[in-house]
């Protein structure tokens, strides 16, 4: 499992490159994986510090820190 967690890392980094700021909703219709595993890849991200998440208007949005 933790190299389908790693790969959607993987996956999450690149979308939020090519993208920018997202929100959560987004990033699930943007990515083509389980939502749990986007969930999963998305905490390993932010716990390394290489991305941002943030509760604004109602809704979770998630961009790379700058300098990841």
């Amino acid at each position: 499992m933790i190299t389908e967690i790693g790969i959607g890392a993987g996956d999450i980094w690149h979308f939020l490159d090519k993208h920018g700021e997202v929100t959560l909703a987004q990033l699930f219709a943007g990515i083509e994986k389980p939502k749990e595993l986007i969930l999963m890849s998305l905490g390993w991200l932010a716990r390394e510090g290489h991305v941002l998440v943030r509760f604004e208007s109602d809704e979770y949005k998630i961009n790379l820190r700058k300098g990841s």
